[in-house]
């Protein structure tokens, strides 16, 4: 494939007829009033000439130019759900200057936001997520304790539209993760997290029904993963996470044996030894408290926010109500932002810097 940096970008003379943009006036409103409604001369109505591989040079030498630009990130979002783009918001918000790359599964980003709940519209918060919606200018009704946006679609589509707005955000969906990049300290055996491995999610699900198909790979600073309790592709991180804590150690890499490591405490995260809690039964009064009071990052390199913490922490499940979500994913952006300098400085110095 031809690298991005070598597209020919030279526009091609096609000599296609010249469309009169005066026949194609269109107005969207109307102050006809018992009367017929007209917004545009249709009989007349053309759209501008385009020659076919016009439209696929246009998607694809951005998509390439885009690729080229992430794969070298400062901060990788796996999910883009609730949780996932209010991180993504508050991180491109305050820091204009990170490249912040989101990759999503899905087709359609927004996780299970586009609902409230068993495929009901209105969305619950429990306050004080409030203010974030009155960060996004979103209406709701007060209801004292709570606060319900009319459709929970109306939330989603509001954060994607801010999100995917900020010009140093890319979101990469029908994309999935599938692996994390590990960096091992040599002088202490710190396992840390550098980034991620990555598939187009077709690719991804069919490895089973066709020969080798690599995938690729996007290094960063600081990954948050926010892909929800388990699932296809949920707790991923997590499920991950606990596949390389039963990893054979590599004495190799420098890592110490355990009798010799001091004991992981929360302010020194280990992925050594790690093991999953299990979501618990739902239980909103403790489950949501517990989901942004415990968002951090879980191992060196590594945030987890949302649901997906539920599986790490052995928390409750919460069920239709979004606050935590919101505001879980503002705790994240904070996590980031304090573990980012550390883990920047810490791959420059390392194997594999750039």
């Amino acid at each position: 494939m031809i690298p991005p940096t070598l597209l020919d970008t030279t526009p091609v003379n096609l000599n296609l007829p010249k469309t009169s943009h005066k026949q194609n006036v269109i107005k969207v409103t109307s102050d006809a009033a018992n009367a017929d409604v007209k917004f545009a001369d249709w009989e007349n109505f053309k759209f501008a000439p385009i020659r076919e591989s016009t439209v696929s040079r246009a998607m694809t030498r951005r998509y390439f130019a885009d690729l080229d630009k992430f794969t070298e990130s400062d901060v990788v979002i796996i999910g883009a759900g609730s949780a996932g783009l209010s991180a993504a918001y508050v991180l491109a918000k305050n820091r204009p200057e990170l490249k912040i790359a989101i990759i999503e599964a899905s087709v359609s980003p927004g996780g299970g936001c586009w609902l409230g709940g068993q495929l009901f519209s209105a969305m619950v918060l429990r306050k004080p997520a409030h203010l974030f919606l009155d960060e996004l200018d979103i209406e709701y009704d007060d209801e004292g304790d709570y606060v319900v946006v009319k459709h929970a679609a109306l939330f989603m589509s509001t954060l994607m539209s801010k999100v995917l707005q900020f010009p140093n955000v890319k979101l990469f969906n029908a994309t999935a993760v599938e692996d994390l990049i590990t960096r091992r300290d040599e002088t202490t055996g710190e396992l840390r997290i550098a980034g991620v491995v990555t598939n187009w999610t077709l690719v991804a699900l069919n490895h089973d029904t066709q020969s080798c198909m690599d995938p690729n790979t996007i290094n960063c600073n600081v990954v948050l993963s926010t892909t929800g309790h388990d699932g296809p592709f949920g707790a991923f991180s997590a499920k991950r996470l606990e596949e390389l804590g039963k990893a054979p150690k590599d004495v190799t890499q420098g890592f110490r044996p355990q009798e010799q490591q001091a004991a992981p405490t929360s302010s020194t995260p280990r992925a050594d030894g790690f093991q999953l809690g299990g979501m618990r039964g739902l239980d909103m009064n403790k489950a949501e408290d517990a989901i942004v009071k415990g968002t951090r990052e879980v191992v060196p390199g590594l945030v987890i926010a949302g649901m997906e913490l539920a599986e790490v922490d052995g928390s409750n499940r919460m069920g239709p109500t979004f606050g935590a979500m919101a505001l879980s994913g503002v705790k994240a952006a904070e996590s980031v932002l304090n573990a980012f300098d550390l883990r920047k400085k810490q791959n420059e110095t390392c194997y594999g810097s750039k």
